[in-house]
């Protein structure tokens, strides 16, 4: 078993910052691969970036490449997204996931979720 927890979520005006991060305890971090997903009110949970279990690599969903940023610390047991350039569509519940699988951005391919965290972006 694996918990995860998020944090860091919260308001902010287009333009801000956020920084969440990702706190998992249970069975070794640094075996499963990370992902971050968002899912806003009447929509699918969408994947949003990931990371490799060595922190090696990572991926994003096109419209966040160039103002998110995944990060792993495996001494910590905490994957981090900073979010720069905040937008309104960004608005959503952030989760956590990890896969005992490479990254995938496939939703039913993570073994593992956190309880999400609200980010709301205001115009």
């Amino acid at each position: 078993q694996v918990q995860l927890v998020e944090s860091g979520g919260g308001l902010v005006q287009a333009g801000g910052s956020l920084r969440l991060s990702c706190a998992a305890s249970g069975r070794t971090f640094s075996g499963y691969g990370m992902g971050w997903f968002r899912q806003a009110p009447g929509k699918e949970r969408e994947f949003v970036a990931g990371i490799t279990r060595s922190g090696e690599s990572t991926y994003y969903e096109d419209s966040v490449q160039g103002r998110f940023t995944i990060s792993r610390d495996n001494a910590r047991n905490t994957v981090y997204l900073q979010m720069n350039s905040l937008k309104p569509e960004d608005t959503a519940v952030y989760y956590c996931a990890a896969t005992r699988q490479l990254v995938t951005t496939t939703t039913n391919e993570y073994d593992y979720w956190g309880q999400g965290t609200q980010v709301t972006v205001s115009s």
